[in-house]
């Protein structure tokens, strides 16, 4: 955890909060306030932030690194990079190929680094999330739903049935694959962050 005054951890996870599913503020306000887990990754351990598309994982990155006080890496915007690919035309014409690529990604990642993943990463690769601190960006059907309507650009995953289709049936599939891997509630990660540091 970086050294940053009470108030200045208050005021990041504030703004974590303010960037999550708005279906779920109220909630998450009220879990944070009440007793439970204050979960820390060491300095050491690698975190991945993960969970559905459009959960909001690219922009809790910034959020999350400042609260760590560690730089963070998009995997998917590096795979696009090192790749010379967009994302949309590569899962849509390699989808196999693709998972390897982003596994590897993730894998090749020294110990300690912060990371997103995409959407998928969770239900296609939960063993390269052992030993890691995966923490999970919490999300409703109903604004998953929402988001991916709105955003055309993102690759469909398939494109045999309709686009209502796909977004119910892969939300809660992944939804039962995202319960078997071990993964750290975002409250629990935020009620961590303000607890005061030990001075030296």
């Amino acid at each position: 955890m970086s050294e940053r005054s009470a108030e200045a951890r208050s005021q990041l996870v504030t703004q974590v909060l303010n960037a999550v599913d708005p279906r779920l503020k109220s909630s998450l306000r009220e879990a944070l306030a009440s007793p439970g887990p204050a979960l820390c990754p060491s300095a050491t351990q690698t975190v991945v932030i993960a969970g559905h598309r459009a959960a909001g994982k690219s922009r809790l990155l910034p959020l999350v690194s400042r609260l760590l006080g560690r730089p963070g890496l998009d995997l998917d915007a590096e795979l696009e990079r090192a790749s010379g690919r967009s994302l949309r035309t590569w899962v849509a014409q390699a989808p196999g190929e693709f998972r390897v690529a982003e596994r590897q990604a993730l894998l090749a990642q020294p110990r300690g680094t912060l990371v997103s993943v995409g959407g998928g990463f969770l239900s296609h690769h939960p063993d390269a999330l052992a030993g890691v601190f995966t923490l999970l960006v919490p999300l409703t059907f109903e604004t998953y739903r929402e988001r991916l309507l709105r955003d055309r650009t993102r690759p469909r995953l398939r494109p045999e049935v309709s686009l209502e289709e796909e977004i119910s049936t892969l939300f809660h599939e992944r939804e039962a694959l995202h319960a078997r891997v071990t993964t750290v509630a975002l409250v629990d990660f935020l009620r961590g962050c303000l607890i005061p540091e030990e001075s030296p």
